[in-house]
């Protein structure tokens, strides 16, 4: 199946629960979930539910960027959110970014995330050709 490549973050959270941002292994990538951080580990645009999303999303695009693949490549996603009400700005941020080539999605409800201002957290698998 070939060489495993790991990408790291550097989120706090990774060496203590012991993870990895995002892991190939041949065509295939799978990316942790992924919160809306900013580089100092703050939460980026706290109350904000598309820019959190756009944010989660950038994040994904960097890690696949580092293992040769891009957004294009993302057969899957899965979106867990604080307030399904605010579904709408959810999705037309994850629309804007996948409206030429959209991959399987599910949004889920949950209590909460890691920190309580975060509003959105996204996983995602990819597959390169």
């Amino acid at each position: 199946m070939g060489k495993t490549k790991r990408v790291y973050s550097n989120a706090p959270w990774e060496k203590q629960v012991g993870y990895c941002r995002a892991l190939r292994r041949g065509p295939h990538i799978w990316i942790t979930g992924t919160a809306p951080i900013m580089d100092d580990g703050a939460t980026y645009a706290p109350g904000d539910p598309y820019a959190q999303t756009a944010r989660c999303l950038a994040l994904i695009e960097k890690a696949l960027a580092e293992l040769d693949a891009g957004m294009e490549h993302v057969v899957r996603t899965r979106l867990y959110v604080t307030d399904i009400t605010r579904w709408e700005a959810i999705g037309r941020a994850h629309a804007a970014v996948f409206k030429d080539f959209p991959p399987t999605t599910t949004m889920i409800q949950v209590a909460g995330l890691i920190a309580p201002d975060m509003m959105v957290e996204i996983e995602a698998d990819a597959c390169v050709d």
